[in-house]
């Protein structure tokens, strides 16, 4: 973090200073007096930041739990699509990924895995989640909530959302390493931990999950992960599905990776399709939204956040269909096809706003069980820092 020296004269008294940090909390602005010969002011961070780490228990019992991961995933990320951190400014939210308590994991390692570090991209992070096996093993909550503290860069803005969700249904004092010291760690550093027991609400008490949540501030919670959760169908899942076939030819891939990232964004829609119609749409719906981002493959994105200078880019890393091409005309195209995502991803939301007002009206609206759980914790600490959505 940079500082920005003010040098200020030797005894002089001042009063009520203002000091430019960007925070989504309303600090003291009681008036105070100090005496200063010299102030450091740091500059405010450039981005807010919500970083989610959800630790889920791949033991054999929790294939339920992991697929209401997979198919959850949507609901919580259109979510976000509408936070704000006060009122301009646009948190990124970021997912980190562990598993635990699994037989093919090292013991070495406590039974835990880190299946992906803090990521934006969604597309990344359905693949990670659709990757996930379960099998029988020791559940060790308080190994798995330490190695994600050690591991995961959580930053050191006191104004970023950071949050532990770990879901499971064996004692939360198993392993050697107690809790208690794992999440008393967790709150020195500012991260919530709360907890999602998949059983009986009491059951989960009597094994301390509802202690490892409220030793930080936390959420204690518990779902019925094996519940399967009844989609309503509407006049507009159709045409949402149709439209996100025509999304992805708006995404031009550079580079071996952009082909690689090009062919697991279909993918992830397939894996998406597998579970139900409803999902894709969820998916199209996030893929619609601001938080939707690939520019580290995407052409049109990449230009549009000045990522790349097309003119320095290798001809053979370009798509077939451009190699011929002049930077000029390379410009025309890609802003063509920026204008057509546009306009796709507005008709996209349009439909979903009709979609969710025909469930309202159904009266059938069923939401996920870890998704509820989820999202009352996120809206609740959310709220404790200023962040707000827009609907």
């Amino acid at each position: 973090m940079k500082r920005i020296l003010h040098s200020i004269a030797t005894g002089i008294i001042l009063t009520g200073i203002a000091l430019p940090v960007q925070s989504c909390i309303l600090k003291d602005t009681q008036p105070k007096k100090i005496a200063l010969t010299t102030q450091y002011v740091e500059e405010a961070p450039k981005e807010q930041y919500v970083k989610v780490a959800l630790l889920l228990d791949t033991s054999n019992s929790m294939d339920g739990l992991i697929n209401q991961a997979k198919s959850q995933l949507w609901d919580i990320v259109n979510e976000f699509a509408h936070v704000r951190c006060g009122n301009e400014t646009r948190p990124t939210l970021e997912i980190a990924l562990y598993e635990y308590g699994n037989d093919n994991l090292s013991a070495r390692e406590g039974y835990v895995r880190q299946v992906l570090s803090f990521s934006s991209d969604l597309d990344d992070i359905s693949e990670k989640l659709f990757s996930l096996t379960t099998n029988g093993g020791e559940e060790f909550c308080g190994k798995v909530i330490n190695t994600s503290l050690k591991q995961l860069d959580w930053g050191k803005n006191q104004d970023d959302l950071k949050m532990i969700f770990i879901a499971g249904n064996e004692p939360f004092t198993q392993g050697k390493l107690n809790y208690k010291d794992a999440v008393t760690d967790a709150k020195e550093k500012g991260i919530v931990v709360n907890t999602i027991f998949c059983g009986g609400y009491q059951q989960g008490i009597q094994t301390e999950w509802k202690n490892g949540a409220i030793l930080t501030g936390g959420e204690y919670m518990s779902i019925d992960h094996n519940r399967e959760v009844v989609y309503v169908k509407t006049p507009y899942d159709k045409v949402i599905i149709e439209l996100n076939s025509k999304l992805n030819d708006t995404y031009i891939s550079y580079g071996a990776a952009g082909v690689r990232k090009k062919a697991m964004q279909s993918t992830q829609d397939a894996n998406a399709a597998e579970l139900e119609e409803a999902v894709v749409v969820k998916r199209a719906v996030s893929k619609s939204s601001r938080v939707y981002k690939n520019s580290s493959w995407d052409m049109v994105d990449a230009v549009a956040e000045e990522e790349i200078e097309l003119a320095e880019i290798p001809k053979e890393d370009l798509p077939k269909e451009l190699q011929n091409k002049s930077t000029k005309e390379i410009e025309a195209y890609l802003e063509k096809k920026k204008v057509e995502r546009e306009k796709i991803q507005k008709k996209i939301q349009e439909l979903n706003s009709k979609r969710e007002e025909y469930i309202a009206e159904s009266n059938k609206a069923e939401k996920g069980e870890l998704e509820n759980a989820l999202l009352r914790a996120i809206k609740k600490q959310a709220a404790d820092k200023n962040y707000s959505w827009d609907k």
